[in-house]
């Protein structure tokens, strides 16, 4: 909301700066921060009035507890946002439950509708070009043991560099790029090499061909990309970065073809593995849950960042940043680790115990906005039953949850179930958080789009400072 006259409603209550204060029981100067924060929105009378703010959003504001100082202990940042609601056991987009969501539609598909509103069936996203090369160029000229959120975040600099006009922060401007970035950051990361070992089947094969699984394609430069017939594909008619429709009108596509949905070409980017419609089944589900999941810390800082009017590959570059902490994105690599030790050892309760004896949370279990099953997790796991391969890795986590269960009331969450897709296709360790980060993506584009809707640089918190008081000898 701008600070622009606007029509008001003869039964519509506003308050005054001071009056807008009292109710709350702080200082004036504070109401600008909660309106700063976007808890509260003001309105610029006309008359020299000044600002003014609404009755009834200042009386909610004070029954949620807004009656302290939002730079004393304990505050916090509250965000208004249409994108996700989490209750209790249950996440939904725009009111739609997630899993639903991801039961029907595709990663593009749902994307596409969080961004506009319109369910396109059959969209494709597409790479342009100049951006393809400049990222591809970029990634292959890092060094061999470059993890692939580096190479991520590297693509998306490369991709904004080739793009003169990522300053256009307008809504049809920034959906365009959407549909172009996501494809060619999952371009931009190398195939995996071929010929190493298969997935474990079993306790007994567990360790088996665990360094390949982590270094295969781990060092490819051009090597791992396409050749030129393929990268032509890749690239869509004419090297448009257009989304692509009528997917009804052409042959189905072959898994993992490059012109066709995103999950098998992603697919191609973690595992050596061939793809098979039940395992891609889950990938595409996994991508459309992990889209958004509220005001995460890389959604925040997304936020922070679109609040500047930085341009989208400026908000997905910040997000990248935050989500490499080892405290977000990279949880679903400690799962993963956690069940290649269960099967290698036969035991989840020797694993258990190890992590509870050295102080460790158990990967994969809990998570602080559900009190029971992560949905993300219900749904993956249903989808896993249907993945013949699946099932040592699927088995390892449930022994690692009826183990835990005894001792504490903690449930599966979405890390757990990705490390099960990530064990049994053979992909390693860090292919969650590839899988995260670029779900997440969509996400953040739409929370950038709502947030260059509101006032700029309204995401800036007020410091409270603890230093020496001034004044203060020259040093």
């Amino acid at each position: 909301m701008t600070d622009h006259d606007v029509a008001q409603d003869p039964d519509e209550r506003r308050l005054s700066t001071r009056e807008a204060a009292d109710r709350l029981g702080v200082k004036p100067e504070t109401v600008y921060a909660y309106v700063s924060r976007g808890q509260l929105t003001s309105r610029r009378e006309s008359g020299g009035r000044g600002s003014t703010f609404d009755a009834r959003e200042v009386d909610a504001l004070a029954r949620r507890g807004g009656r302290r100082e939002p730079s004393g202990a304990g505050s916090e940042l509250a965000v208004r946002t249409g994108i996700t609601l989490i209750d209790r056991d249950h996440c939904y987009f725009r009111g739609v439950d997630t899993s639903e969501l991801a039961a029907h539609h595709s990663y593009e598909e749902v994307a596409e509708w969080l961004w506009t509103g319109e369910m396109r069936r059959g969209i494709r996203f597409t790479a342009p070009h100049d951006a393809l090369t400049a990222a591809r160029r970029a990634v292959d000229a890092l060094p061999a043991h470059t993890g692939p959120m580096d190479r991520l975040q590297v693509a998306v600099i490369a991709a904004a560099a080739a793009d003169p006009l990522r300053f256009d922060l307008s809504e049809r401007a920034v959906l365009d790029t959407a549909r172009t970035l996501i494809p060619t950051l999952v371009a931009a990361l190398p195939r995996r090499a071929a010929g190493r070992p298969p997935a474990r089947a079993g306790a007994g094969e567990a360790g088996a061909g665990e360094a390949g699984a982590g270094d295969a394609g781990a060092g490819q430069g051009s090597a791992g990309h396409a050749g030129p017939g393929e990268a032509a594909a890749e690239l869509g008619a004419g090297g448009q970065g257009a989304a692509e429709l009528g997917a009804a009108e052409k042959p189905a596509p072959e898994l993992g073809a490059e012109d066709g949905p995103l999950a098998p070409r992603l697919w191609s980017r973690l595992t050596s593995e061939p793809a098979d419609p039940p395992s891609l089944r889950v990938l595409d589900a996994a991508l459309v849950l992990l889209i958004d999941h509220d005001l995460a810390a890389s959604t925040l800082a997304v936020r922070v960042a679109a609040s500047a009017r930085a341009h989208p590959y400026a908000i997905v570059s910040a997000g990248f940043g935050a989500l490499d902490g080892a405290l977000h994105g990279a949880a679903s690599g400690l799962a993963h680790r956690m069940l290649l030790e269960v099967l290698d050892r036969g035991s989840a309760a020797a694993v258990v115990a190890d992590h509870l004896r050295a102080g460790r949370r158990v990967p994969g279990l809990g998570h602080p906005l559900y009190p029971g099953e992560d949905p993300r997790a219900r749904a993956l796991f249903a989808l896993l039953e249907d993945v013949p391969r699946a099932r040592p890795a699927l088995q390892a986590a449930r022994d690692v949850i009826t183990t835990t269960a005894r001792h504490k009331e903690w449930h599966a969450n979405v890390d757990l179930a990705l490390a099960v897709l990530t064990v049994a296709t053979g992909m390693p360790a860090e292919a969650g958080e590839t899988i995260f980060a670029v779900a997440r993506t969509a996400g953040w584009i739409a929370h950038a789009l709502e947030e260059y809707d509101e006032p700029p640089l309204r995401m800036r918190p007020s410091g409270q400072y603890s230093g020496p008081r001034p004044p203060q000898p020259l040093p």
